[in-house]
């Protein structure tokens, strides 16, 4: 829609000036009703934007703007004309004066119609009242009347009532005296508001006397029934129908004390029989106490039944007060007994009261009286299938006694504490007796002493969670932790094997990592199973301590499940894994650097044909096939460390093999030729490593395939670089830097130049063109700068060197 607005007025313009009128509402609404128009602009909410946006819709109405601006300028005029006629019509002639007269004096007479009618509506209205006063006063007198007499005749009955209900009493007739109780108490209420009344107040005193006799009369009854022996069964159909009055006695309270009265009574002799001064009140005989429970519950079914109502909950409350004595019973004897707690002992007592707990919770199933006492319950005792946070359906019984028992699980926790103690002495003392398991037929083996470890664990976690998830549990988690961390250091990483080295001991070599070694390191097959054993074992337990964590977190009580974290036992066991990996990388290291040292005292200068591979690589190729099958299938179970061990030999050999590389010197270029051919052979070697001399081909992991990759190919540009003729400089250098991929390295390049063979004064001219080209290509790293490294490398290295 095209939207419109107005501009101002132009100055230039000869139209007339037009000037809105505004009137009352009244005034136009006498207009529109004079004057009924369905035109628009007669509208009093007329707006002239939205009439103009009205006529107006799309841009390409704007065309019929001049027509639409012509028929409005002819209408305007022609509205003009009629004004300006009836305005003539009307102040020129005799006609007009006439008519205003008409209308004055037409007025006139309407107002004195208007006056008369409003006169005599008022002298009707006198009149109507009069009529109709004694009418309303005649219909005031009829409900008063009948009010009267429904209340005397509530006051009639009322009294006959009370009389029959004192005489019902006295005869005992409690079925008929709740239903005349009910009666009376609904009668007294409705004449309560008539108390200022004396006889009225006197008949309120005499219902309260008559309700009070009543409890007192009831109190006695149940007295007589329940002390004498042999009551018969007529009397318990009297009791239930005083039951009946009981409940609509008020206030209630004469309810609760009945109630009170007969729960201490039936439990009155358990105080007795088992007083703590009693043989039967110590925990190896708590079975006899809820031997009693189940006896009285059923005499009580069986002797008197239906006496109370259920909705009284007597049964329960009588339950829920053996659970409260019985607890606090206990309590106190723990208390004042702790030096006689035993683990069996304490462990018997809490079965059979769980157990208990069970049979009361299920014999109480659907009671509506416990559903008024629904527990909010921050027990920490629950069953072992049941789930830690309670709902809905959760009896009241669960845990009462049981957790009397919670701050004396100490004693359990120590026992424990002691089993473990004694499982990781027989472990040790199994492990220096056999020593390391024999390898599985599918290869690999994990220590059984860790499946039995946490076997116990599970049970410990099952048995306790049955007890407390609290902070019993809490304190097993304890536990736990501290004897996985004895198993990790005392069965898993003090067992690892050492290396025997003449030289140096494990830990210098270790220190050592790059240096060179002449002597090899030893470790029989037996020590590397071992190895990959511990390797496996210790990765079973990271696993299953993960699973025994996150089962104590959903166990134990929200409070504590923070607490609960195995994160620095898990850390240890991946320590031992990753020493155990180091130290068969060390073992397959050092094997191969005695065949790498091999390779620099070749005299490669001499070297005239380029034959098959030279024999130290035969030797790596060897040792390699000796040792990583072997390592391969000792660690199925632990895939992964395999494939780690694997990572971490190409990250040691390779650097140690291009160490070695640049101690070959001189070289010829059919010595380099033989050298690149050893280079690709070693490369295939390590490629295949991982699934070397396996009955099924496997690749090689992606990672691992680069970083051999990488690092094989920087060890054949070195010796293409060897290759490459320097009797010319300038092409020299320039292939060097190709080759080398830009390495602006002075000291590589220094050794280069070294394995060429080449003379000090030969080497100046090169070394000064090179410095010149790698400046104008970026970075130059000086002799000066990596000889100051090296040296502080050397410093180190001395500084921590172990003492011969």
């Amino acid at each position: 829609m095209a939207e419109l607005s107005r501009e101002p007025e132009d100055e230039k313009t000869h139209e007339p000036t037009m000037v809105q009128v505004n009137y009352s509402p009244e005034v136009e609404a006498a207009i529109q009703e004079v004057f009924l128009s369905t035109d628009e602009l007669d509208s009093p909410e007329f707006n002239l934007v939205d009439y103009i946006n009205n006529q107006f819709r799309t841009e390409q109405d704007l065309s019929t703007i001049d027509d639409k601006i012509g028929k409005i300028r002819l209408r305007i005029r022609t509205l003009d004309d009629e004004i300006r006629n009836i305005v003539h019509a009307q102040t020129s002639g005799h006609d007009g004066k006439v008519a205003l007269e008409e209308a004055y004096r037409t007025i006139e007479l309407l107002f004195e119609r208007i006056k008369s009618i409003s006169e005599k509506a008022e002298r009707s209205e006198q009149t109507v009242k009069k009529i109709t006063r004694d009418i309303k006063q005649l219909d005031h007198c009829k409900q008063n009347l009948t009010g009267s007499i429904k209340t005397l005749e509530q006051l009639r009955m009322l009294i006959f009532s009370l009389d029959d209900l004192e005489s019902n009493a006295r005869q005992r007739r409690y079925e008929m005296v709740a239903d005349q109780l009910t009666a009376i108490l609904t009668v007294i209420q409705s004449l309560h508001q008539y108390n200022n009344i004396s006889h009225i107040k006197q008949l309120e005193l005499r219902v309260a006397n008559v309700q009070e006799n009543l409890g007192q009369q009831i109190m006695k009854d149940f007295e007589e029934a329940f002390v004498t022996a042999g009551t018969k069964t007529s009397t318990f159909v009297v009791l239930r129908g005083a039951c009946k009055v009981v409940e609509t006695l008020e206030p209630a309270i004469v309810k609760e004390q009945l109630i009170k009265w007969f729960v201490d009574l039936q439990l009155s002799d358990y105080k007795v029989a088992f007083h703590e001064s009693e043989e039967a009140a110590w925990l190896d005989k708590v079975d006899r106490r809820y031997a009693w429970l189940k006896r009285l519950l059923l005499n009580l079914s069986t002797n008197c039944p239906d006496v109370f109502p259920p909705s009284w909950g007597v049964a329960e409350r009588i339950a829920i007060n053996f659970c409260s004595q019985t607890k606090s019973a206990l309590s106190t004897l723990m208390g004042t007994r702790s030096s006689d707690l035993e683990v069996k002992l304490l462990l018997f007592a809490i079965q059979k009261t769980t157990t208990f707990e069970k049979t009361l919770a299920q014999h109480f199933s659907g009671s509506g009286y416990l559903e008024t006492l629904r527990p909010r319950r921050t027990s920490s005792l629950v069953d072992e299938a049941a789930p830690v946070h309670r709902g809905r359906d959760d009896s009241i019984f669960l845990g009462m006694i049981s957790r009397c028992f919670e701050p004396h699980l100490n004693v359990y926790i120590t026992s424990q504490d002691r089993n473990l103690t004694d499982l990781l002495e027989d472990f040790l003392l199994d492990f220096k007796a056999k020593g390391a398991p024999k390898a599985s037929s599918e290869g690999g083996t994990v220590f059984p002493t860790s499946a039995d470890l946490f076997v116990f664990y599970k049970k410990c976690l099952v048995q306790c969670a049955s007890l407390s998830t609290g902070a019993a549990l809490m304190d097993l988690c304890v536990v736990f932790k501290k004897y996985l961390k004895e198993y990790c250091t005392k069965l898993l990483a003090n067992n690892l094997p050492k290396l025997q080295q003449s030289k140096s001991s494990i830990a210098g070599r270790l220190q050592f990592g790059g240096l060179l070694r002449d002597t090899e390191a030893q470790l029989s097959s037996e020590e590397l199973c071992l190895t990959c054993a511990i390797i496996s074992t210790a990765d079973y337990c990271v696993e299953t301590t993960e699973q025994l964590e996150s089962k104590m977190q959903e166990k134990i009580d929200e409070e504590f499940s923070s607490k609960v974290d195995f994160s620095q036992e898990k850390d240890l066991f991946h320590t031992v894994i990753s020493n155990g990996v180091q130290l068969l990388v060390t073992y397959l290291e050092s094997g191969c650097d005695v065949a790498l040292v091999t390779m620099t005292k070749v005299a490669w200068q001499h070297v005239e044909t380029v034959g098959d591979q030279s024999n130290y690589v035969g030797t790596i190729a060897d040792k390699i096939t000796a040792v990583v099958p072997l390592i391969r299938e000792n660690l199925v179970s632990a895939r992964k460390y395999f494939t780690n061990f694997c990572h971490k030999f190409a990250n040691t050999f390779i650097p140690s093999f291009i160490t070695h590389l640049y101690k070959c010197k001189p070289i010829s270029t059919v010595a380099a030729e033989q050298l690149l051919l050893d280079t690709h052979s070693l490369k295939t070697i390590l490629l295949s490593l991982p699934s070397i001399s396996a009955s099924v081909g496997r690749k090689p992991p992606l990672s691992y395939t680069k970083i051999v990759g990488k690092g094989m190919e920087k060890a054949e540009l070195i010796i293409k670089a060897v290759m490459t003729p320097h009797e010319r400089a300038a092409d020299f250098v320039a292939s060097y830097l190709k080759i080398s991929e830009q390495d602006l390295d002075v000291t590589n390049f220094l050794r280069v130049l070294e394995m060429k063979g080449l003379k000090r004064s030969e080497q100046q001219a090169l070394i000064d063109l090179f410095k010149s080209s790698a400046s104008r290509s970026g970075k130059l790293t000086t002799q000066s700068e990596h000889e100051s490294s090296t040296i502080r490398k050397l410093e180190r290295l001395i500084r921590i060197k172990p003492q011969v």
